[in-house]
């Protein structure tokens, strides 16, 4: 009797996560590794998802990454792939050795995750298949439930289409001094997005809409040295947005990409190939391995009593966009209670959570733009009904019940919009005198939508239309954050270009909040002139 497919990939999966602690290199029970031609760690190394004493390894064997049928040039066996984890780069110190099984229903990915580690500390890892030994990782874990912890220092990213330009903020990101690294979203593109590069083989410049096209996909970005760095230096944690599917996508429906994948059926089974190829591709744990067009993305991570970080997901839950998948006016629809970006059972842990946590930073990491955003800069409300915009019933529902429940030290940090942004959030928009209840930092594309501008004509709109917006800047890169039990300080780093590769980096502004004043405040010693305004936290 043949296996199901949803069997198959569990039991491909759990190979991949198989710790056999104290194991070497010689056991018996072994798949043959074969003699290979090129080097199969083509796509480097990846940690992510740290826990207070585990942490999840990845690596993928691939030694042709872009191999037409999505295999990356693999044979159809299994293969055994060892792992070491140490105190030193050196590895004169191993805390754990293990195998893990490569398998072709995964695309020979591996997903090992590490138990039994102590808390709050760097360790180093590396994977061998035969005789090749891939790169160097460093990864580490977070500190214990509840443990005094000074200071967190991370970076967040979101949207990188590879035809867009290159990848050189990842250059400067793997060079920071960073505990982790947060992903929101558009890891990958399901087509071409402004050809900025003129290097793109002919077989990915159509649209990916079934499994080898998004391994495809993730393999081209993920050969690309700079993201590598970066995924090498510090554990990530990922989630998705529209692109790493179909754009715009909203549950079961599609969005606006391939015609006869808008059938529901078809749609499903391209969320499904979709889903697969990233758990392949990013350090996720067997938690995260999808079921066919569902995958669980929604998770929380503690760091000590200085944050707690909710990953929130919006785009398997929500309801379909109305009026426009763009932006549109006069569309009541928008208000309608029914309606959700989060779905109940979400909404509800996310609120759960919230209001339980003892941490002292509450941070929502966030796909789309959680505040009002208005680009009309006349008496009228224009709005991305693709937004939270879209969905004005849930943001009242989390923002409100946040503020009467008195959470405080409310963070959001958002990806999707190629834009740098600053904003305070309200509890109600539709009151103009609702007090502000948390901040929103907006973070701009890696690459996606050219080399961008400091402030172009959209950003002048913006900021004339929405008081709470305290900052708009156009330029790639990406966002630092350095925050105590005092103060958030948000270093918007931006490059000048992607077109070619090479551009230095800089702090284009940094904006601070208070712990227990909620909203933006730029902080005028350390940013650049700004063509966004001065904030006073909680104040209009």
């Amino acid at each position: 009797m043949a296996i199901p497919r949803r069997q198959a990939l569990r039991l491909a999966a759990a190979g991949s996560v198989a710790v056999l602690v104290g194991t070497s290199a010689a056991s018996s029970g072994r798949f043959r590794t074969p003699r290979w031609s090129a080097d199969p760690f083509t796509l480097g190394v990846a940690s992510g998802d740290p826990a207070p004493d585990s942490v999840v390894l990845w690596t993928r064997l691939a030694p042709d990454p872009l191999a037409p049928d999505g295999h990356g040039g693999m044979m159809n066996a299994p293969v055994s792939v060892d792992y070491e984890l140490a105190h030193d780069e050196h590895f004169r110190s191993v805390v754990r050795r293990g195998t893990a099984v490569a398998t072709r229903e995964l695309a020979h990915s591996v997903h090992p995750e590490i138990h039994g580690l102590e808390p709050d500390r760097w360790y180093y890892y590396r994977f061998r298949a035969g005789s090749v030994i891939s790169p160097v990782g460093r990864t580490r874990t977070a500190p214990a439930h509840g443990q005094a912890v000074e200071r967190l220092r991370f970076a967040f990213a979101s949207c990188q289409a590879w035809s867009a330009g290159y990848f050189t903020a990842y250059e400067h990101l793997a060079a920071e001094d960073l505990e982790l690294v947060v992903h929101l979203g558009d890891y990958i593109y399901e087509k071409s997005w402004r050809h900025n590069r003129l290097d793109e083989p002919a077989i990915l410049t159509g649209e990916a809409t079934d499994l080898a096209g998004y391994r495809l996909r993730y393999a081209q970005g993920k050969a690309e040295q700079p993201l590598r760095d970066a995924h090498a230096a510090f554990p990530w944690i990922v989630t998705f947005d529209d692109h790493e599917v179909d754009n715009n996508w909203a549950a079961d429906h599609p969005g606006l990409g391939f015609d006869i994948y808008r059938v529901p059926p078809l749609f499903r089974r391209r969320k499904a190939a979709a889903f697969q190829a990233m758990y392949e591709h990013q350090p996720l744990r067997l938690a995260q391995l999808p079921d066919g067009a569902s995958m669980l993305l929604h998770r929380r991570f503690g760091w000590g009593d200085l944050a707690e970080l909710t990953m929130l997901d919006t785009r398997q839950y929500r309801s379909v966009q109305v009026c426009s998948e763009n932006t549109t006016s006069d569309c009541p629809e928008v208000a309608d209670p029914e309606r959700t970006i989060l779905g109940g059972t979400q909404r509800d842990w996310l609120l759960d959570g919230l209001t339980t946590s003892t941490a002292r930073w509450q941070i929502l990491g966030n796909q789309v733009g959680m505040g009002e955003t208005d680009i009309d800069p006349g008496p009228g409300l224009r709005v991305s009904t693709d937004s939270w915009d879209g969905y004005t019933a849930d943001r009242d529902l989390v923002l409100g019940t946040a503020a009467r429940r008195g959470v405080e030290n409310l963070v959001v940090i958002t990806g999707d919009r190629h834009q740098n942004h600053a904003a305070n959030l309200r509890a109600d928009y539709s009151d103009p005198g609702a007090p502000v209840v948390a901040a929103e930092f907006t973070g701009t594309s890696i690459t996606t939508g050219g080399n961008g501008r400091d402030v172009d004509d959209i950003g002048r709109v913006l900021l004339a239309a929405n008081p709470d917006l305290q900052f708009f800047n156009s330029q790639r890169g990406y966002v630092r954050v350095d925050l105590d039990h005092r103060l958030w300080r948000n270093d918007f780093r931006v490059v000048p270009y992607i077109d070619r590769p090479g551009a230095p980096i800089h702090t284009r502004a940094t904006y601070v909040v208070e712990s227990g004043v909620p909203g933006v405040l730029e902080d005028s010693e350390q940013s650049a002139p700004t063509s966004g305004r001065a904030s006073v936290p909680g104040g209009r």
